[in-house]
C-alpha cells in the first residue's frame, strides 16, 4: 500500500510540474544560454520598427495605453559594464490621436535613455538631463533600466545564473498565446530576485529559447504592477538566437484592457561589438530627488492653489470641512499636501478630494485620502476602476502605502467605501463657498475629464486642457484642441471665469486665455 502511494505521489509530481533547487536550475539556464549565444556573449544592439505607447494615460478605461509609431530603434547593451542605450524616433502616425502623455504628437520625436551603473540620464540635443526621480511616480527611473537589461533573453540568462535562481518544469494546457508555448509543451519557469527586491520569472521553452520574463514593479495606481516581455519568432542573427518580435506589457491584462507599452519587430542583431565606455556626465552625478514641496497661495478667501511641483491642487474652506481638488502623483504627494492644508486650515478635515480624471499622474495619490476617510469625487465611470485595482488593499509589497500597510483601518475606510460620482453636475455648498464639478464634453484626451468652478470667486479648475505660459515665455500663436473644447466648455455652462487655475503651471486670468483662444469675449 504504502508503494503505491508513493508511486501515485511521484505520478502527481509529474502531472503538476517538477521543481527543482539552485544547482538544477543552474543547468537549464546553461542550455538555454548554449543554445542562444549567451555564454561568450559581452555586448548586444538590436534595431526595429514598431510602436511605443504612454502608460496610464489611456483615453477610456475601455482602452488600451495610447500608442505612437516608431520608424527607428535601437538598443545597446554592454552585460559586463551593466550599461543601456535606447534610441527611438516616434511619431503619431496611423495611430488615433486618442488620451494623454504626449498626444497627439506634432512631426517627430528623438528619444534617447542612457544608463551607467547606478546613474540613468536622458539626452535633449546635446543636454544630459538627470533622472534620479521616479518612472510613473513609482520606482526610481535607474532601477527600471537596470531590470531592463536583466529582461532581455541573453541579460535574463546571465542575471539568473549570477542569482539563487530556482525552477519548474510543467506542461502548459490550452492554445498558445500569441506565439508563445502551449497545447501540452512542456516549459521550465525560472525565479530569481533582482536588485534585492523585484521578483522575476522567465518562461524557457523546450527548444532552449526564452520566450517570457516577468517581474513586477511599484506603482501608485496598480500596486505591484505587471511588467512582462514576450519573445517570439526567434531567429539566428550570426550565431545568436534572438527573437524578430519583442513585445513588452505594463499593465495586467486581467485587472484592465489597458496594458501593450511597446512591440519592436527586430531586423538586426549585432553582437560582441566595441561599445565606447559611457562618460557619467557631472550634472547627473550630482543630480539628487528634490525633497517634496507644497508652495501654497491665497486666491481669495478660504481658496488657496497649492503648487511647488510638476502638478498642483486646489484647497477650498468651506464652514465645516475642507475640499481638494486632485491628488497627483503618489503617496509623499499627498501627505505633503494635506500636511500644508491643515496648517492652513487647522480646525477643519479634508472632508472631500475632487478627482479630475483617471490618468495615473493625476489620481495615484487618491489612495492617501481614502485611507483617512475622505470622500473621493470623481467620474462615474472611474468608480468600479477604483474599487477593483486603485483602492485594492492587496498586491501592494513592493512599496505598501497606509492603505495597504494599516488596512483594514474599520475607523476611517467605510463600508462601503465613501466615493461619489459625477454624471451631469456635482455641488459643494455651504452658503458662503460653492463648488461646482462638471463633465467636460467633446474632449479626446481622456473620457470622464471633470473641471471644477468656484462661481462667487470666478475661478475655473482644469487638468491637462490649458496652462498659461510660464513667465518669459511667449504665448501659443492660437488655441490647441484641448483649449478650443476648455473655451467650448464654458460658453455651454455660461461660466463666468475671471481666473484659470490649472493642475500643471501657474495661474492666470481669463484675459490671457481670451486672447489665446480667439473668441469674442
Amino acid at each position: 500500500m504504502a508503494r503505491k502511494l508513493s508511486v501515485f505521489i511521484a505520478f502527481l509530481g509529474l502531472m503538476a510540474g517538477t521543481a527543482f533547487a539552485a544547482d538544477d536550475a543552474r543547468s537549464v539556464l546553461q542550455a538555454a544560454a548554449k543554445a542562444m549565444g549567451a555564454t561568450n556573449l559581452k555586448t548586444i544592439a538590436y534595431t526595429g520598427t514598431g510602436f511605443v505607447a504612454a502608460v496610464g494615460q489611456s483615453y477610456s478605461l475601455t482602452d488600451d495605453w495610447p500608442r505612437f509609431e516608431v520608424t527607428t530603434y535601437t538598443k545597446t547593451i554592454d552585460y559586463d559594464a551593466k550599461s543601456s542605450r535606447e534610441e527611438y524616433t516616434r511619431r503619431q502616425g496611423s495611430y488615433p490621436p486618442r488620451g494623454g502623455g504626449f498626444t497627439p504628437l506634432i512631426g517627430e520625436d528623438h528619444v534617447l535613455g542612457l544608463l551607467s551603473g547606478n546613474f540613468a540620464w536622458n539626452m535633449q540635443g546635446e543636454n544630459p538631463v538627470p533622472q534620479p526621480g521616479l518612472y510613473l511616480a513609482g520606482m526610481p527611473f535607474v532601477d527600471l533600466r537596470q531590470l531592463d537589461i536583466m529582461l532581455t533573453p541573453h541579460g535574463f540568462l546571465k542575471a539568473a545564473m549570477a542569482g539563487n535562481a530556482t525552477a519548474v518544469t510543467q506542461p502548459l494546457v490550452g492554445h498558445s498565446n500569441e506565439g508563445l508555448s502551449g497545447d501540452g509543451r512542456k516549459v521550465t519557469i525560472v525565479s530569481f530576485t533582482a536588485l534585492g527586491k523585484y521578483k522575476v520569472n522567465g518562461t524557457i521553452n523546450d527548444e532552449n529559447q526564452v520566450e517570457l520574463v516577468t517581474t513586477w514593479i511599484p506603482n501608485p495606481v496598480y500596486g505591484d504592477m505587471l511588467y512582462e516581455w514576450r519573445y517570439t519568432e526567434y531567429k539566428d542573427f550570426g550565431g545568436i538566437k534572438f527573437p524578430a518580435v519583442v513585445h513588452v506589457h505594463q499593465g495586467d491584462p486581467v485587472l484592465n484592457p489597458a496594458h501593450n507599452i511597446m512591440e519592436i519587430k527586430v531586423n538586426n542583431v549585432q553582437t560582441n561589438m566595441n561599445v565606447p565606455a559611457m562618460t557619467v556626465p557631472d550634472v547627473v552625478r550630482q543630480a539628487t530627488v528634490p525633497p517634496e514641496r507644497v508652495e501654497s497661495q491665497k486666491l481669495a478667501d478660504g481658496v488657496w492653489f497649492l503648487g511647488g511641483g510638476s502638478h498642483n491642487s486646489l484647497a477650498v474652506e468651506f464652514r465645516d470641512y475642507v475640499a481638494v481638488v486632485e491628488a497627483p502623483l503618489n503617496e509623499a504627494r499627498s501627505l505633503a499636501v494635506i500636511d500644508e492644508v491643515h496648517k492652513l486650515v487647522p480646525n477643519k478635515q479634508i472632508q472631500y478630494v475632487v478627482n479630475t480624471h483617471h490618468h495615473f499622474d493625476h489620481s495615484g495619490g487618491l489612495r492617501t485620502y481614502l485611507s483617512q476617510g475622505t470622500t473621493v469625487v470623481t467620474s462615474q465611470q472611474n468608480r468600479d476602476y477604483y474599487l477593483q485595482i486603485l483602492f485594492h488593499p492587496g498586491g501592494w509589497s513592493l512599496q505598501p502605502d497606509r492603505l495597504a500597510t494599516y488596512y483594514p483601518m474599520f475607523m476611517v475606510s467605510r463600508r462601503p467605501a465613501p466615493i461619489e460620482t459625477v454624471n451631469q453636475q456635482y455641488a459643494l455648498s455651504d452658503g458662503v463657498h460653492t463648488m461646482n464639478v462638471y463633465p467636460v464634453q467633446g474632449l479626446a484626451h481622456v473620457q470622464g475629464m471633470l473641471m471644477a468652478y468656484l462661481p462667487k470667486e470666478k475661478i475655473l479648475v482644469n487638468a491637462d486642457l490649458y496652462t498659461p505660459p510660464a513667465p518669459g515665455t511667449p504665448p501659443p500663436s492660437g488655441p490647441n484642441a484641448n483649449m478650443t473644447t476648455l473655451y467650448q466648455n464654458m460658453q455651454r455652462l455660461k461660466l463666468d471665469v475671471a481666473q484659470h487655475v490649472p493642475i500643471h503651471g501657474r495661474p492666470g486670468g481669463n484675459d490671457e486665455f481670451m486672447k489665446i483662444v480667439g473668441k469674442p469675449k
